[in-house]
């Protein structure tokens, strides 16, 4: 109690400061600058690419629908239609979902449900048109594919890096790829799929997290017993460390696990992860790239993981049965959403190579994708300030 009161507190202090901003006002302007920023994004893209980031030269990069990010623009698409009602965003975001119809049929890794679901998945929620449904289904079966009985998990990665001894990786970003079984599984009516993610999502709560429920965020089974052969943090500071993203992919998991199952266990486990967070983020709210970064505060700061954060922090506040907690996590949502719509994360239309955000952090030890804009950090951003603004007005 007294740990709830000493945050209330702080929180009220914060806000207390200086009159802010109201939070529908904040979002109007976000989307308006989304808005801008994705009808010029479009002419960078031909019809086989979409935004991937900024290279280390300043230029645009752009990946083809193979790339792991693929649905992530298209989905982005559909938030600023669903916020804006702007019909000339709905024809870009039905013309970039349709590149990915390929996709449906392959499942060379977990990544289907990213690419999918972002896009096929928000584009038929929204619009309700049939074109969109059946890709949903045929992924969802195609993804399904990879799950394995004797592991309980769906293998993420099919290929061994070098110096990787792995036999059936399982990597905590995967349960974010839970959801598009779960919306095929309400859809069509097919309990196997929703079998499927409940099995990834419990054997992923017993071997992925540590006492303090922070995560590892690769952990490789025997494809024969599936017995756990080793864990490890591939993109973060350490195997021991808690790398900033997946913590965040975890702590979205297990809310949506809750949404759609209603299981007591997952938001148990979610609220465990979230209080763990909320203990180790900084004051504004934005992670490190990993809470353990030896060189806190000098560290880069990790926009997209926020975003991730948010969305399940704006979510977890509803679904919480503590008013304790869902003032916190609430609360917490509202923190990360508002400095992620500050000018030190927020880019102004025309600039950003057309991005939204600032200041994320792709995979550091591999020397990619450090402090610059990914198109999963918007999609997010953007899927928080919807679901925050949706829970707040109701």
């Amino acid at each position: 109690m007294k740990r709830c009161i000493y945050i209330l507190l702080a929180m009220l202090s914060l806000a207390g400061c200086s009159r802010q901003e109201p939070m529908d006002v904040l979002a109007d302007r976000v989307f308006s600058a989304a808005r801008e920023q994705c009808l010029q994004m479009d002419g960078r893209l031909t019809d086989q690419t979409l935004p991937r980031t900024i290279g280390k030269n300043g230029e645009f990069v752009s990946s083809n629908i193979n790339w792991w990010c693929s649905g992530f623009f298209p989905g982005t698409l559909w938030y600023v239609y669903e916020y804006t009602g702007d019909s000339s965003i709905k024809e870009l975001a039905v013309a970039n979902t349709l590149k990915l119809e390929p996709l449906q049929y392959r499942a060379k890794d977990h990544d289907l449900g990213f690419q999918m679901n972002c896009s096929y998945g928000n584009a038929y929620r929204i619009t309700g048109e049939q074109r969109f449904l059946a890709p949903i289904y045929t992924s969802a079966l195609a993804l399904a594919g990879r799950f394995s009985p004797a592991t309980g998990t769906i293998r993420s990665w099919d290929f061994v890096r070098a110096g990787r001894d792995w036999r059936y990786p399982v990597i905590i970003d995967n349960m974010m790829n839970l959801e598009h079984l779960l919306n095929a599984a309400d859809l069509f009516r097919d309990n196997s799929l929703r079998d499927m993610a409940i099995a990834h999502a419990n054997t992923t709560m017993c071997n992925h997290f540590r006492e303090d429920f922070s995560c590892w965020h690769l952990v490789d089974y025997d494809p024969e017993t599936g017995a756990v052969r080793s864990r490890e943090t591939v993109q973060g500071y350490a195997d021991g460390s808690s790398w900033a993203r997946g913590q965040a992919w975890a702590l979205y998991g297990y809310t949506m696990m809750f949404r759609f199952t209603g299981y007591e266990c997952y938001l148990r486990q979610a609220e465990n992860i979230a209080d763990m967070i909320v203990d180790r983020l900084p004051a504004d709210g934005i992670p490190y790239w990993d809470f353990d970064a030896p060189d806190i505060p000098d560290a880069p700061k990790d926009a997209s993981a926020a975003a991730v954060m948010a969305s399940a922090f704006a979510d977890l506040g509803t679904l919480t049965t503590s008013d304790c907690n869902s003032r916190k996590y609430s609360g917490m949502a509202e923190r990360q959403l508002r400095t992620l719509a500050s000018d030190i994360y927020l880019a102004k239309p025309g600039e950003n190579c057309n991005f939204i955000l600032k200041h994320s952090v792709g995979n550091l030890p591999g020397d990619s994708e450090v402090d610059v804009p990914l198109s999963y950090a918007d999609y997010y951003f953007l899927e928080a300030l919807i679901k925050y603004i949706t829970h707040n007005n109701n």
